[in-house]
């Protein structure tokens, strides 16, 4: 059995967590801080396309279908407000990503640890994929909003 995208997730923390506070004494809050954006948004990109990959063809239905793998074991507690051939748009309404991040005492860099890898998933997925999210629990928000959007002409 593979570990859920949860718990690697915690144990991609705890390393980011030592790295990163030695990123911070060294470079600066700031710096490390970004450091650790790009090299999440490079991970969430390469992720992406390992799963594009698995289809036949990139497609919203495939992206759908991989979906449980980000709220198994109850890591995400999702209500769908739309789907249909072009969108999936779905709440969040609870996140135990964000649970995990501030039990580890990283509240302050789950944002970039988790909810930074969204869109950056979307363009290593297939251009055509674009996503919008005005809030996050991660960002005190009672859900996060999350709205895909399939653009058959979007470039590819």
């Amino acid at each position: 059995m593979t570990v859920s995208i949860l718990e690697q997730r915690r144990i991609e923390a705890a390393f980011a967590k030592g790295i990163y506070e030695e990123m911070a004494a060294e470079l600066g809050a700031e710096t490390a801080r970004r450091i650790l954006r790009q090299a999440v948004v490079k991970l969430a990109k390469q992720a992406a396309a390992d799963m594009a990959a698995e289809a036949p063809e990139p497609s919203l239905e495939h992206f759908v279908s991989i979906q449980p793998r980000w709220t198994r074991e109850d890591a995400l507690r999702i209500d769908v407000v739309r789907q249909d051939k072009a969108h999936f748009d779905f709440n969040v309404t609870r996140c135990r990503y964000a649970e995990t991040y501030k039990e580890m005492g990283l509240g302050e860099l789950g944002g970039i640890l988790s909810c930074n890898r969204d869109g950056a998933f979307c363009e290593g997925y297939d251009p055509r994929l674009k996503m919008s999210r005005s809030q996050t629990i991660m960002g005190g928000a009672s859900h996060c909003d999350f709205r895909y959007t399939w653009e058959d002409d979007a470039g590819k």
